[in-house]
């Protein structure tokens, strides 16, 4: 079929690829049963709301680089056949060779607009945010449906509806193409010491050999920000309470069970979107390896998906950002073979739902009638059997359940370190409150935190940079729930014209923070040195020798009037009693770059850009990393 016939019979059955390898179509019922139990289950819960439970991970989630990039809602054509479509990381290699294979069939729409996908790469976090305002794209495809029935949560938030109607959607129509169950992935000759492969190994053997003195076993998992994340956290509160299901709101919050939870977290690495943890040195420092900003390792174990152990077997990557899915955290495992782990009390899935927004024009262009076209016509062309066999050599397992994921050339077949017919048993999710405890958990290993808020309110922030600036600091603040942490703050101008010292963030103390963030007013020049001069003073001889310090500065301009000098500051804070920790922002385009990466490496923190539309992000995500810090 041609790219210049009708395009309604175009619509009705996309081209088949030149049919080159094929596997034998013999079909294996045990491992067809083991995917298509959980493809009924994905399809159930597709329609079932997780609930708000999954908003509290959007405060520690963030962009894998220290420059966010939102897709840019550009008004395309009201004819428009082009799609594009966020993709989670671990995926978005093979769709973006899926999508080049399908613009090369140059399919038209009826009135005769090229079909065309786009993908460009985004975290969960980032899929959910951008969907909620008005994306860059017009489909989407996390690792999970939960992150769906985020979306859908926060947009009935958003736009509530009367009682007794029908509240509108924010995600349309719905596919799975392809899903793989998260495991632990072991190197081989750790593997071989848990017991593998003569008997059954699950999270506890892990959590155990972890946590053993006299034993050299490290592992990690992506934070609550992926399924594998989620996965593996919800482990150590099974671990704890010595149960595999029904974990209560009682039962999660027993002593026992958040003394096992914490010391399991501190025997983990755990990173989060951006591909950094608690264990791993800041920007500047180095680690065990000598690299910089690299996670002290290796490991013996990381929690992650099926096929990244695949594609890591074959050497189609050797860095952690594959095996997380996330950011680029660099290599953690040395070369070597991995075997995938189906713990024995059960594990769930990745599901990769290819989802359309219903982008309805209410803050920029609407979904158009080719993109529609566009969307069935790549899902029909995700589920031929040439791309539900390019999926399965990728290490996917396919939907289609009459491929034989055990014949040749099958991955599956290749070694016994995957196994198709695992794994046996899935995990369930406990209810609501308790899911909240759970994605909290990585708190209970961190240290209390000093902050001191730096920020420009010289005449250039006036009117909607000012605004966007308290906005997000008062996300700041709200992110911030340890025990122990603390905030201050110091705004600037010509002077410094507010000094807030370090406040406890229980009621009061957080209340006059977020009083003082609400009565900053725009004015003066820029003394930006004797600002963090003022801030590093707070920090640098308190004692607390558990505490985390850190500064947090924002500015739109340049120093132009402090008595205090660049090499003064570095003295104060290379030579202090605590190391303070410097993250610098600049907001706009006359921002002092230069210096705030000096600052920021000065301070072994990071530099971030940021504008009107990406600061909450930015500082979401400065959040997180100085959370996450030890």
């Amino acid at each position: 079929m041609s790219g210049t016939q009708d395009g309604k019979e175009q619509e009705q059955a996309v081209p088949s690829e030149a049919k080159l390898s094929r596997f034998p179509p013999r079909r294996q019922f045990f491992a067809f049963a083991v995917v298509g139990c959980f493809l009924l289950c994905a399809c159930g819960m597709t329609t079932v709301r997780a609930g708000a439970w999954i908003a509290g991970i959007l405060s520690g989630e963030s962009s894998a680089t220290s420059e966010v990039k939102r897709a840019a809602a550009y008004p395309w054509p009201s004819n428009s056949a082009s799609l594009t479509v966020a993709v989670s990381p671990s995926v978005a290699e093979s769709l973006r060779e899926r999508a080049g294979k399908f613009n090369g069939l140059r399919l038209r729409t009826p009135d005769g607009e090229m079909m065309q996908v786009e993908m460009v790469t985004r975290s969960s976090s980032e899929i959910v945010a951008e969907s909620l305002q008005q994306p860059g794209f017009q489909a989407v495809v996390p690792d999970s449906s939960l992150w769906l029935d985020l979306i859908e949560v926060r947009w009935a938030t958003l736009f509530p509806t009367e009682s007794g109607t029908l509240t509108a959607s924010r995600v349309g129509q719905t596919t799975l193409f392809a899903v793989s169950p998260v495991v632990i992935a072991v190197q081989l000759n750790a593997a071989q010491q848990l017991g593998w492969p003569h008997q059954s190994i699950g999270w506890q053997e892990v959590h155990t050999r972890a946590a053993a003195p006299s034993t050299n076993f490290s592992w990690g998992h992506p934070s609550p920000e992926s399924i594998s994340g989620i996965a593996a956290t919800l482990s150590k509160f099974h671990a704890g309470a010595g149960i595999t299901r029904g974990l209560t709101t009682e039962i999660a919050t027993r002593a026992d069970v958040v003394d096992y939870v914490r010391q399991a977290e501190r025997a983990a690495i755990v990173l989060g979107a951006n591909g950094r943890s608690h264990a791993e040195p800041m920007q500047g420092e180095r680690g065990a390896n000598g690299e910089e900003g690299k996670v002290k390792g290796p490991l013996d174990a990381f929690v992650t998906q099926e096929q990244a152990v695949i594609a890591w077997n074959r050497s189609s990557d050797r860095g952690l950002s594959w095996l997380s899915g996330e950011g680029k955290a660099g290599p953690v495992f040395p070369n070597g073979q991995l075997v995938a782990i189906y713990p024995k009390e059960g594990t769930l899935w990745a599901d990769y739902p290819f989802a359309l927004l219903e982008l309805d024009g209410r803050a920029g262009p609407a979904v158009t009638r080719n993109q529609r076209s566009t969307y069935r016509a790549f899902t029909r062309f995700l589920l031929s059997e040439d791309s539900q066999y390019a999926l399965l050599e990728a290490g996917f397992r396919p939907v289609d359940l009459t491929i034989d994921l055990m014949a040749e050339p099958s991955p599956f077949a290749e070694t016994g370190i995957v196994d198709p017919l695992s794994p046996q048993t899935l995990l369930t999710l406990p209810p609501q409150p308790v899911l909240e405890i759970v994605m909290d958990a990585w708190r209970l290993s961190m240290p209390p935190v000093n902050v001191m808020l730096v920020v420009d309110t010289s005449d250039s922030m006036k009117g909607s940079k000012l605004s966007g600036a308290k906005i997000a600091l008062q996300g700041f603040v709200d992110q911030m729930q340890g025990d122990g942490d603390r905030i201050g703050l110091v705004e600037f101008g010509s002077g410094v014209k507010q000094f807030g010292s370090l406040h406890m963030l229980d009621a009061e103390g957080r209340g006059h923070v977020l009083y003082m963030i609400e009565s900053m007013q725009a004015g003066g020049s820029t003394r930006l040195i004797d600002a963090l001069w003022a801030a590093q003073s707070e920090l640098t001889d308190l004692v607390d020798s558990e505490a985390t310090y850190a500064i947090v500065v924002l500015t739109d301009g340049r120093d132009n009037d402090s008595e205090y000098r660049l090499r003064d500051l570095q003295r104060a804070i290379q030579g202090g009693q605590n190391q303070v920790f410097v993250h610098t922002v600049a907001f706009g385009r006359d921002a002092d770059a230069g210096l705030l990466e000096d600052l920021a490496r000065i301070g072994k923190g990071r530099f971030y850009r940021a504008d009107e539309t990406t600061i909450e992000e930015i500082y979401r995500q400065i959040a997180t990393s100085i959370q996450m810090t030890e």
